[in-house]
């Protein structure tokens, strides 16, 4: 929601300030009512820790400016373990567990999952409503990557993103 000022006309002068005011009353009743005014709330940050959570913090850093066309934004709630491109967003979580599709034993472990190889990075695919989630395999850290379906195809942001994870995010030994 935008508030904009426009210079009064003479026959709207008691007009503006009232259209004002009930502008600031709807603002009002949305933050009041727990609404964002800027949009959705931003990704989750996981909680990783020990070595997952220094490489996560090292990613972070090494994240490019834009992904898919899309300019860096500010994640909310701001964490070293999240990041935002685009609107839509495109968001990125950095020590999330492991996918319950690549943990044997788990009802959903399937080891012939759809994955793909991008920059020496490998990548899980799962399709979910409205987007792809993609989550790194073979690496110290797990890291996640949900690209919604307005950025067809939705692996293209792989690419910009595989070298910052290849360079920060070490392989399993």
């Amino acid at each position: 929601m935008s508030i904009r000022r426009r210079a009064a006309s003479p026959r709207s002068t008691s007009a503006a300030p009232a259209a004002a005011v009930g502008a600031l009353i709807a603002l009002a009743s949305l933050v009041t009512a727990g609404c964002s005014v800027t949009g959705d709330a931003g990704p989750t940050p996981p909680s990783p820790s020990g070595r997952a959570a220094k490489v996560c913090r090292a990613l972070h850093d090494a994240l490019p400016k834009r992904v898919d066309g899309q300019r860096r934004g500010e994640a909310d709630p701001a964490s070293d373990y999240t990041a935002v491109w685009g609107d839509p967003a495109i968001e990125l979580r950095c020590g999330v567990p492991k996918p319950a599709k690549l943990t044997p034993g788990n009802e959903e472990y399937n080891p012939t999952a759809d994955a793909a190889e991008v920059n020496q990075v490998s990548w899980l695919m799962e399709k979910q409503d409205g987007g792809y989630r993609f989550t790194t395999t073979k690496r110290v850290a797990y890291v996640e990557l949900t690209v919604p379906d307005d950025y067809k195809p939705e692996v293209e942001a792989l690419a910009d993103l595989s070298d910052a994870v290849e360079s920060a995010v070490p392989k399993k030994g």
